[in-house]
């Protein structure tokens, strides 16, 4: 695929099906399935469905194999079916500044297609909140690896897919507080460490989700969490509007599909209402 060439109001293919996660429809079907069994019949029960309503998700973005279970006990939270889902998350390939809107008809996934809601980032880029970048969005993983999960648990909701670059924290805050409505799904897409042996791994992801956990958005930067910025956003929004965080699940890639001399961390975070 050429991805400069996508423009405004396409529709934006997978960038990432078939290396991370697999293109064949039935396949990845029931690979997200098993990881959403898997999380519901956790003994912890830890990632069972929340009794009070979730505004906001922190999940990862590996390959499924490595990050799919979190990811997995992330979405089994879930009990109530939202309005429109607003995912944010980092861009790791294609440089920019502030938040980029992806303002694309549709995502399009092996499982189906979502719906972009265009006049909300159109009110968003007339504030001069957003601006729209398609060259990035179109070869971006972070945003991708969490579509699966939302068709197979939520269905074909709208979603606003933001992108977040070189960006103060007040222009991420300024974004969301403009866009979000009672009824959204706030999904934030981050890994935790990266390249670490296993078990200095565990130890500084572990200081990191006490870190959410606490609402120490400062102590977070990119050692820490790959999407550190869009992270802290939720923090705050979570610190002004009283959501309580839950840790959902944490492992490693070397608890899931890999070795253990350089792993990489995932965490799945629930910010709640009380």
């Amino acid at each position: 695929m050429a991805a400069c060439t996508l423009s405004r109001g396409a529709d934006r293919p997978p960038a990432v099906a078939g290396s991370f996660y697999p293109a064949d429809a039935a396949a990845l079907r029931q690979q997200v399935r098993e990881y959403l069994r898997e999380a519901r019949e956790r003994p912890s029960g830890s990632a069972a469905a929340s009794p009070r309503p979730i505004r906001a998700l922190l999940v990862p973005h590996a390959g499924t194999v490595y990050s799919g279970p979190v990811a997995g006990s992330a979405f089994a939270s879930l009990a109530e079916t939202p309005t429109r889902v607003v995912l944010v998350g980092p861009a790791h390939r294609v440089a920019f500044r502030g938040v980029s809107a992806g303002d694309f008809a549709r995502y399009l996934t092996p499982l189906g297609a979502l719906p972009v809601d265009r006049e909300a980032i159109a009110r968003l880029e007339a504030q001069g909140l957003v601006t729209c970048v398609p060259a990035a969005h179109a070869v971006e993983h972070s945003l991708e690896l969490m579509l699966p999960f939302v068709l197979e648990c939520l269905g074909a909701l709208p979603i606003v897919p933001l992108l977040v670059g070189d960006a103060a924290p007040e222009a991420i805050d300024a974004a969301l507080e403009a866009l979000l409505r009672p009824g959204d799904l706030l999904l934030i897409s981050s890994d935790l460490s990266h390249y670490l042996p296993y078990e200095r791994a565990r130890d500084r992801d572990r200081r990191s989700l006490d870190a959410v956990l606490e609402g120490r958005w400062s102590a977070l930067g990119p050692y820490e969490a790959c999407g550190h910025a869009g992270l802290g956003a939720a923090m705050r929004l979570a610190s002004r509007r009283g959501w309580q965080a839950r840790l959902l699940d944490y492992r490693n890639s070397g608890d899931t599909a890999g070795g253990r001399d350089r792993v990489v961390g995932y965490g799945a975070v629930a910010f709640c209402e009380p």
